[in-house]
């Protein structure tokens, strides 16, 4: 089993806008923290996973909902 550390399981959540959204706030970030830039990448992709999670579970909320009536 290979192991992953917080950094790669953050990175994991970027990809197309979002992977470019992280990669243009990495540097200036980083520079203005003590956080490195695959650091700051992580915690994006990890900001962006919960709001995904939250978009979701408000979707079967709603539809939960609507078929209750």
């Amino acid at each position: 089993m290979a192991s992953s550390n917080p950094t790669d399981i953050g990175k994991a959540g970027l990809a197309g806008w979002r992977e470019t959204v992280a990669d243009r706030v990495a540097d200036p970030l980083a520079s203005r923290t003590s956080l490195a830039e695959d650091q700051v990448r992580a915690l994006v992709g990890a900001v962006f996973f919960v709001l995904s999670v939250i978009y979701v579970a408000g979707t079967i909320k709603r539809a939960a909902d609507a078929a209750r009536g």
